[in-house]
């Protein structure tokens, strides 16, 4: 399902969260035309581990060596003989196929074809998967007028947040305009101010169509800039995705825009692939399986991110539901790719969904929001409050969902003819969150998507005390970058920090320094910072792990006066005072 926009925007699309819905149940002669074939093995395939530059790119291949991830068997494409006996059954035609799964997704209405399929040896089992379309459902959300972007429509908005509008215009790398409120509420106005513009990153767009994208003007710049390295329809198996559903081009705009004046994106120099996956016609699994073919297809090209802002639990074939015991993070056909997109070393953003105001299983994530290694975005306002609409954590295992929250209330997008419109909708609050992740992890590549997105979570305002609406919260790219910046000194410093098993640096110091250690035991230990007079400035306890280099940071910018202090050391085997001295 789209996330779709919420009231601000005329789409053509079938109703997902958060606006009344006419529920059509799948007609009576209604008759399945797609199905799963899922294979044994892939034995007798010409492909070996050894040789994956046969079916990986180089730049596929790199991304897995400089995040030392082995190819394994799961990346070995499927056999090509067990495709040509499919092939060859009349009447059935291959639509797409998961080398992750092992899985074939076929056309046909012949029970025979069925029959033959599932008497190969190689088949291991023969579902259905979707139904013929007869009917479709509609929602019709209202437009904002462009006029919605001069001042006066920011009456609601507080002083502070109009004042910061004008200096995000002016003061900046980048002239927002109207969407600097929704870059600025994550300071992501400091990457780009540094030069982390996405340059560098491969996101993979895969939502319900792209259309008009082509002559946007708002996409002139990614355009021109071959940033677009590629399009395909995997729900109607053509190149082209710019024709249908305006859904991604929505999305790609709050993440690729460069209109300086207008509205720029979060990621604006990153490149991109653009994929349909979505059927807005229907709702049925075969869009899950689509996406996982397309996020396949963007891990062999080298991508390195997966933005969607789609979600799947309930079907227009009621039988194929996803449970909320389903969505456990591990279980459902999109939440298995998405996690394997993720052990193949790309990081995948998602919406949380609009379904907070629902009622019993109908509020909580849904899949791939669910995925345990999924960055799942909820919604908040430009003031940092939770928009009732946006889904609720955790899923069925209890991991934390979503995992952050970023501005999908009144979100600065495109609108066809490339004046910026305002929409509402989880649909919104991922893209803007994936272009700064893009950003970061531009700015820090020797680390891996884990790292990354780790200091992302590490950075946000409610990080020591999630919960199941905003999750980790609203994250910073300040402290995310200084967090990046110092556990990569910290790496640097202990390949050079000899035997002993405690120092600091830098010594003297002047805002931070940093205490780094390597315990003998595991358990607690406690770092204090002590003035010349023995009096305990600060104090600092983590969990450590014996024989692991741990570390902690001081920042004492504000508090400290120039002259010797102490750091004492305790955990339950050894204890040690180091001198250090502020400039």
């Amino acid at each position: 399902m789209l996330i779709t926009p919420q009231k601000y925007l005329r789409v053509y699309q079938k109703i997902y969260f958060f606006i009344t819905a006419l529920c059509l149940s799948a007609p009576a002669t209604a008759q399945y035309t797609r199905y799963i074939v899922q294979l044994t093995d892939k034995q007798a395939t010409p492909f070996t581990l050894d040789n994956p530059a046969a079916y990986l790119s180089a730049r596929s291949i790199e991304r897995r060596n400089r995040q030392h991830i082995q190819t394994d068997s799961s990346d070995l494409p499927i056999t090509p003989a067990y495709l040509d006996s499919i092939r060859s059954v009349p009447n059935v035609s291959i639509l797409n196929y998961s080398k992750w799964l092992n899985q074939v997704l076929i056309r046909t209405t012949d029970q025979h074809a069925l029959s033959k399929i599932q008497s190969f040896l190689f088949t291991k089992q023969v579902s259905p998967i979707a139904f013929s379309v007869n009917q479709r459902r509609v929602d019709t959300i209202e437009v904002k007028p462009d006029k919605a972007f001069t001042p006066r429509r920011y009456d609601s908005i507080t002083s502070e947040a109009k004042t910061n509008i004008v200096t995000g215009a002016s003061a900046n790398h980048f002239n927002y305009a109207g969407s600097f409120p929704q870059i600025h509420i994550h300071k992501g106005e400091y990457l780009h101010n540094l030069g982390f513009h996405g340059e560098g990153i491969v996101i993979a767009v895969l939502d319900g169509g792209f259309g008009g994208y082509l002559t946007n003007p708002v996409f002139d710049s990614i355009i021109s800039n071959n940033q677009i390295l590629g399009t395909y329809d995997y729900v109607n198996q053509k190149q082209s995705v710019n024709e249908e559903n305006e859904h991604g081009a929505y999305c790609l705009s709050i993440i690729a825009a460069n209109s300086p004046g207008a509205m720029v994106g979060s990621a604006p120099k990153a490149k991109f692939w653009l994929f349909k996956t979505e059927d807005v016609k229907s709702e049925y699994p075969v869009e899950e399986q689509n996406w996982v073919a397309a996020a396949e297809f963007a891990d062999s090209a080298g991508a390195d991110m997966i933005s969607t802002s789609l979600g799947y639990a309930y079907f227009d074939d009621p039988s194929l539901d996803h449970s909320y015991q389903q969505r456990d993070g591990h279980t459902t056909l999109i939440t298995r790719g998405a996690n394997f997109a993720v052990a193949k070393g790309m990081i995948v953003t998602a919406s949380a969904g609009n379904s907070g105001e629902e009622t019993g299983d109908h509020k909580y994530v849904e899949s791939p929001g669910d995925a345990d290694s999924v960055l799942t975005v909820g919604a908040i306002d430009i003031s940092g409050i939770i928009a009732p609409f946006s889904s609720w954590g955790p899923n069925a295992a209890g991991h934390t969902k979503p995992n952050v929250v970023s501005v999908g209330v009144g979100t600065v997008i495109a609108s066809p003819n490339g004046n910026p419109a305002m929409g509402n909708g989880t649909s919104f609050s991922n893209p803007n969150m994936a272009g700064l992740v893009a950003c970061l992890w531009q700015a820090f590549p020797e680390f891996n998507n884990h790292d990354i997105l780790a200091a992302v979570q590490q950075s946000a305002d409610r990080y020591s005390n999630p919960d199941d609406h905003y999750g980790f919260g609203i994250p910073n790219f300040i402290k995310a970058y200084d967090f990046l910046a110092t556990k990569r000194d910290f790496l640097h410093y202990i390949s050079n920090i000899g035997d002993q098993w405690i120092s600091a640096f830098p010594v003297p110091f002047n805002n931070q320094f940093t205490v780094v250690f390597k315990p003998a035991v595991s358990g607690q230990a406690n770092i204090q910072l002590i003035d010349v007079l023995g009096r305990i400035i600060e104090t600092k306890s983590l969990q450590v792990t014996a024989g692991l280099f741990s570390y902690v940071q001081f920042d004492c910018s504000y508090f400290l006066r120039k002259g010797v202090y102490f750091i004492r050391y305790n955990d339950d085997n050894r204890k040690a005072t180091l001198k250090i001295i502020k400039e």
